[in-house]
């Protein structure tokens, strides 16, 4: 039988974790959340619940030890890139800015995937299909030999996807490609925007939402984990000085 993410948490209670120094890691499941804070939080992201972060919202709120914190009702409000996840909820976070996020969507009624979103170096990363396989591979780092696609996602070990930029399709392969999805968000874009299909993708691959830093423009199509960025264009007194 396919354990769920509370199987995954129970079974961590009672095993001896310890981290890659050999220091006992110990954890802590936290309350779970009133009805209302439960409303709340739906209210606030914008789309239902999946059934499998009621079912855990039911056995806890968060936990303690692992990571720097995992909170599941109260650390949404720190998190947004809405172009990127117009519905998302931030549950879990590694200390420096970056975060763990569940994309919802109108389909996620059951499960949805958890991507990494990373600020230094700006890039977004598929994780996992959905909460039992995130926290299954969390304990792993915390269980000789420590293998664990977790740690592989937070360091961008598989792809290196700020270095390599992996899986990107031109404006012009995209405006002529067999996929219909990918064809009419190309017709949609300017000729500078490249598009990443993450619908299908291993845990590790994603793109680099800050490419050309502060003047990248990033794009999503409607709910399809498609997504495009471009360089946005100087205009004005500052394109006569530096160019566009």
């Amino acid at each position: 039988m396919t354990k769920t993410a509370i199987d995954h948490i129970e079974e961590a209670h009672h095993s001896s974790l310890v981290d890659d120094d050999g220091n006992t890691v110990s954890i802590e499941s936290l309350p779970p959340p009133k009805s209302e804070e439960v409303k709340a939080l739906e209210a606030s992201v914008g789309q239902p619940l999946p059934e499998e972060l009621r079912e855990l919202l039911a056995f806890c709120s968060g936990m303690n030890g692992v990571l720097e914190r995992i909170d599941f009702v109260g650390m949404d409000e720190e998190f947004g890139i809405e172009e990127i996840f117009p519905n998302s909820l931030a549950f879990a976070h590694d200390g420096f800015g970056n975060y763990w996020v569940l994309d919802l969507t109108p389909e996620t009624t059951e499960v949805a995937p958890v991507f990494f979103a990373c600020h230094d170096a700006p890039v977004i990363l598929y994780q996992s299909p959905n909460l039992a396989t995130f926290f299954e591979e969390l304990f792993k780092m915390y269980t000789p030999p420590h293998k664990s696609l977790v740690d592989n996602v937070h360091e961008d070990k598989l792809f290196d996807v700020w270095g390599k930029n992996p899986g990107v399709i031109d404006h012009a392969d995209a405006v002529h490609s067999s996929d219909s999805v990918i064809r009419s968000f190309a017709q949609e874009l300017a000729e500078n925007f490249v598009i990443i299909d993450l619908r299908n993708v291993e845990p590790g691959m994603g793109f680099s939402w800050g490419r050309f830093g502060a003047r990248t423009e990033v794009r999503r199509y409607g709910y399809e984990r498609i997504f495009a960025y471009a360089k946005t264009p100087r205009t004005g007194f500052w394109a006569k000085i530096l160019g566009p």
